[in-house]
């Protein structure tokens, strides 16, 4: 319930595509899993970002400094949102 969890949180989401599903299907536990405690105003809000503009703006990122998903559990490959032009 801090600036800091809240810039944390909004890193990973622009960084890392499999966090990203995870917050979006349920931010409770990424919070949990991250380690950082969001109040619910807090995850409200992030969640109030349509996911579209997150994925548009994490790929536009440097893949550098971006996290390498090899989570393809399903094995259907990567979602559109990993998508990297």
């Amino acid at each position: 319930m801090s600036q800091k969890d809240v810039e944390r949180t909004l890193g990973r989401l622009l960084t890392d595509a499999s966090f990203r599903r995870v917050f979006l299907q349920d931010p409770a536990r990424a919070c949990l899993v991250l380690g950082v405690d969001l109040a619910p105003h807090e995850r409200e809000a992030l969640l109030r970002v349509p996911a579209r503009q997150i994925a548009g703006l994490a790929r536009e990122l440097d893949d550098r400094i971006c996290r390498l998903n090899i989570d393809d559990v399903d094995g259907d490959g990567p979602s559109t949102d990993d998508h990297r032009p």
